[in-house]
């Protein structure tokens, strides 16, 4: 389970970010995780606690998952399409050939403080 790593990770960067500009108390964390990242959101939230403990600046912070779609291009026919909804085909000419537009994020989108 790399999201208990990844989450850790999270926490240590905000808690730079907000030392850096004097924040004391973070309210909520947004992350943006695409869903081609090999991210799993629920995962994340579950290894939240774990990565807060004993951390008095994230005592009442609050965990918010954003998911982008995993979207394409088919190289072919120039369709844009989710790639998760149609199993990695084009659903237009079901070609393979694509280009992944989004969907690979894993991203600190916002920090609300206290």
């Amino acid at each position: 389970m790399h999201e208990l790593g990844l989450m850790f990770e999270v926490i240590k960067t905000v808690g730079r970010i907000a030392e850096a500009e004097g924040v004391t108390e973070v309210q909520q964390i947004t992350l943006q995780v695409g869903e081609l990242s090999l991210v799993i959101p629920s995962y994340l939230e579950d290894c939240f606690p774990a990565a807060i403990d004993r951390k008095p600046m994230f005592a009442h912070t609050k965990l918010e998952i954003e998911t982008v779609p995993g979207m394409a291009r088919c190289d072919r026919c120039g369709t844009e399409f989710n790639v998760v909804l149609h199993e990695g085909y084009c659903p237009s000419c079901k070609s393979f050939d694509k280009t992944i537009l989004s969907g690979r994020e894993f991203v600190i989108k916002e920090i609300i403080a206290g």
